[in-house]
């Protein structure tokens, strides 16, 4: 225990030499002079430790892409990768035994990081699991980035091949939605969510922006390589420490929930999902029916008449009570996706870290009463749309909870710009 304290010491002073300006070749020296291996898990305690010390998460962010091409080729889940490639592509034609072999590791010793990479393995050898389908798109993303790469070293047009790169924003919303959330708020472990967050943000931010310019001067090119590299690192970063930090924590259970979630996204880079059979055995949430009707001040229905209801009305309604805990979500095909796994879980832990102090700041405003209403206009998807927040009161004026109301309003610039 003294050994890994002292070298999650170590690490941590090698971040704060970088954060102090130290050129990174310095340190890089430093630490190949003291560490022949680092285990992903280290960095990531490191990263952690540096955030409950106080340092802020912009600082720690900064780092990451610094510290990632320090470590680069110093780990052992890198060493694993390129060593054994043949066995585990040996290990992905057997899937019949691998989830049997998954089950017994998981249920012997939960926890074991040591193991986490062999537990990875396991997992992305089962036809249509999460994490082999979050694989192929990394894979397929590696050889797009590569594709365009070549193109540009060759001075080829290149115009074609941009359009591929917007599935990213996909890819990353799946990780924001259904992995940084449960690793947060079950597992307290909050490196990848306030770390990797944040820079998948910047990197879908910047390629937008990019995207949308048609002026490839050379800053262009300077700007675009940079994020290319962004994006490849953060590959890296998923497949050594994300995914096999999951694998380690999540339940099958909840890589079903995943899995059945996973299926209001769309298809990114061309990795058509496979059917999972155990997510697609795996219950559903459970709902209590009953034959009695709901009395309320207003009338009275039976469950299936409310549920039938509150599905019709045309808006995206969320529930998120006096806890802040997510409560409730009406079904059918939305604008903003909200994970069924979401339910029960905080409401901050659902949204990237530079939008949560907004978040924050609305629903105090709402329990303090300052507020009653938050309406925020936009455009999504070249779609003009309100999302009203709004709180919600008993009759005596007790903070219940807040309601978000999300509402395509095309129809009513359609309108309007007819009658002009």
């Amino acid at each position: 225990m003294n050994n890994e304290i002292n070298r999650t010491e170590q690490l941590k002073d090698y971040l704060h030499r970088l954060n102090s300006g130290e050129e990174p070749e310095s340190v890089r020296a430093d630490f190949v002079r003291n560490f022949s291996e680092v285990e992903a898990s280290e960095i990531m305690n490191a990263e952690q430790e540096m955030l409950k010390e106080g340092i802020p998460l912009s600082e720690v962010q900064k780092l990451c892409d610094i510290h990632s091409a320090l470590f680069h080729g110093a780990t052992k889940e890198e060493r694993i990768a390129n060593a054994e490639k043949a066995v585990e592509e040996s290990i992905r034609k057997q899937t019949a035994e691998a989830l049997k072999k998954h089950q017994a590791m998981m249920a012997a010793n939960k926890t074991d990081y040591s193991r986490k990479n062999e537990l990875a393995a396991l997992l992305e050898a089962i036809p249509g699991h999460p994490l082999q389908t979050l694989t192929k798109e990394n894979e397929a993303l590696e050889t797009l980035i590569g594709q365009i790469n070549a193109a540009i070293t060759d001075a080829k047009d290149i115009t074609e091949l941009l359009p591929r790169l917007r599935d990213l924003s996909v890819h990353y919303a799946k990780k924001g939605d259904l992995l940084y959330p449960l690793l947060k708020v079950k597992y307290d472990i909050s490196g990848p969510s306030d770390v990797m967050w944040t820079v998948d943000d910047e990197i879908r931010d910047e390629l937008s922006a990019l995207l949308k310019d048609t002026d490839h001067n050379d800053k262009w090119y300077e700007r675009f390589g940079a994020v290319l590299k962004r994006a490849k690192e953060m590959i890296f970063k998923e497949q050594n420490i994300l995914f096999p930090i999951c694998v380690v924590n999540f339940t099958e259970e909840e890589w079903a929930g995943i899995y059945r979630d996973a299926k209001d996204y769309g298809v990114c880079f061309g990795a058509e999902r496979e059917v999972w059979e155990s997510g697609e055995k795996s219950q559903t949430r459970n709902t209590i029916q009953t034959d009695n009707e709901i009395v309320m001040p207003g009338g009275h229905l039976t469950l299936p008449q409310l549920t039938a209801l509150l599905n019709t009305i045309p808006m995206e309604i969320t529930f998120v009570d006096a806890e802040n805990i997510n409560r409730y979500f009406n079904e059918g095909e939305k604008v903003f996706k909200r994970p069924g796994m979401a339910i029960d879980r905080e409401v901050f832990s659902c949204h990237p870290p530079k939008i949560e102090p907004m978040v924050r700041s609305i629903i105090s405003d709402f329990r303090n009463g300052k507020r009653d209403i938050v309406p925020v206009w936009m455009e999504k998807g070249g779609r003009v749309m309100l999302v009203k927040y709004m709180a919600v009161r008993d009759e005596k004026g007790n903070y219940l909870g807040t309601v978000e109301l999300v509402q395509d309003m095309e129809f009513a610039r359609e309108y309007f710009t007819k009658k002009g």
